[in-house]
């Protein structure tokens, strides 16, 4: 399975996530930020527009053979689902409709979700909260693997297995990790994709079903776009805990490559995140950065030093509701 090696355990902090403080700093300095908040006007247009594309593709692809089924989920339908999983997590922050109309955005999320062909926009708001509040919380940031994930996959070709399983990890690790009650939104999220899904199965059979379901696994996994995952907070410097990315592929994944701007600002939509780049240079040009989220997943792969343990964590001292 290749040579083991590289971390024996995660890279443990006794200080508060960076982007606090940081959040804090840049405001006094530079107020106008606060202007960039709130809704996105054209969010729920672009999303539209994909959603109405997918469901196209659904029809046109219900006559095709299996293997252009599986290449076309690949190449080009996994590609839009992957990016509404982003967008997905755009509107988890209330962009598209603003804070006062926040079930607009739980509903428009399920909208969003439908050609992801599962159940995910309900789940991923209730833990995406505590990934911003408690970053790199133990027992609270399911976007850190478990102990059992960085022991196993700790060899190169592990660590492309974990790559190609991360759909796997990311659905089973909230169960295992900070299990929570089922809501009534995630109920209504799964009814909404079932009816959805079976509807489409009447209309055109098996295979658009396949071909959206197997495209948003494929794209999430072992995929170009899917270096975000890595990129965003594996420590590829001591210390560094969150990462940004500027290049091409932030058009067509909501500029989430705008991450560390992200986290600084989440109530900022991702389409304003280069205004914030720009506004506060001198708090980001000298951060470290990613320059293809290609090369992120090939040093993943090959660095020892890098592989699921390369995560900051940290206590946080809160009492948790039953």
């Amino acid at each position: 399975m290749g040579k083991t090696g590289g971390r024996g355990d995660f890279e443990w902090v006794y200080n508060d996530q960076p982007h606090t403080s940081r959040r804090r700093e840049i405001l006094a300095k530079y107020p106008e930020i606060k202007t960039l908040m709130g809704p996105d006007p054209q969010l729920k247009w672009v999303v539209s527009a994909m959603v109405l594309t997918q469901l196209l593709a659904c029809y046109m692809v219900h006559t095709l053979s299996w293997k252009w089924i599986f290449f076309w989920a690949y190449g080009f339908g996994g590609c839009i689902n992957h990016s509404l999983t982003l967008a997905i997590h755009d509107i988890s922050h209330n962009v598209a409709f603003g804070n006062k109309l926040a079930k607009w955005n739980r509903w428009f999320a399920m909208w969003a979700n439908l050609p992801i062909g599962v159940p995910y926009s309900a789940s991923f708001k209730k833990y995406h909260i505590d990934h911003h509040r408690y970053l790199g919380g133990d027992k609270l940031d399911v976007d850190i693997p478990t102990d059992v994930e960085g022991w196993f996959f700790c060899t190169p070709a592990r660590k492309v297995l974990w790559l190609f399983l991360q759909p796997l990890f990311y659905a089973i690790r909230p169960l295992v990790v900070n299990p929570k009650p089922l809501s009534l939104l995630e109920v209504q999220n799964a009814a909404v994709q079932v009816v959805v899904d079976l509807i489409i199965y009447q209309l055109w059979g098996l295979k658009p079903v396949v071909y959206l379901i197997a495209g948003s696994i494929l794209c999430m996994g072992l995929h170009p776009i899917s270096g975000h995952f890595i990129a965003e907070h594996y420590m590829f410097l001591k210390g560094h805990e969150t990462y940004s990315y500027y290049g091409s592929l932030n058009m067509i994944t909501f500029n989430v490559g705008y991450h560390m701007e992200h986290h600084d600002f989440p109530s900022i939509p991702g389409s304003k995140l280069p205004q914030v780049k720009r506004i506060a240079a001198e708090y980001y040009d000298n951060l470290p950065q990613h320059t293809s989220w290609t090369r992120v997943l090939w040093d993943f792969v090959f660095d020892d030093s890098i592989g699921p343990y390369a995560r900051i964590k940290r206590e946080y001292k809160i009492v948790k509701q039953g």
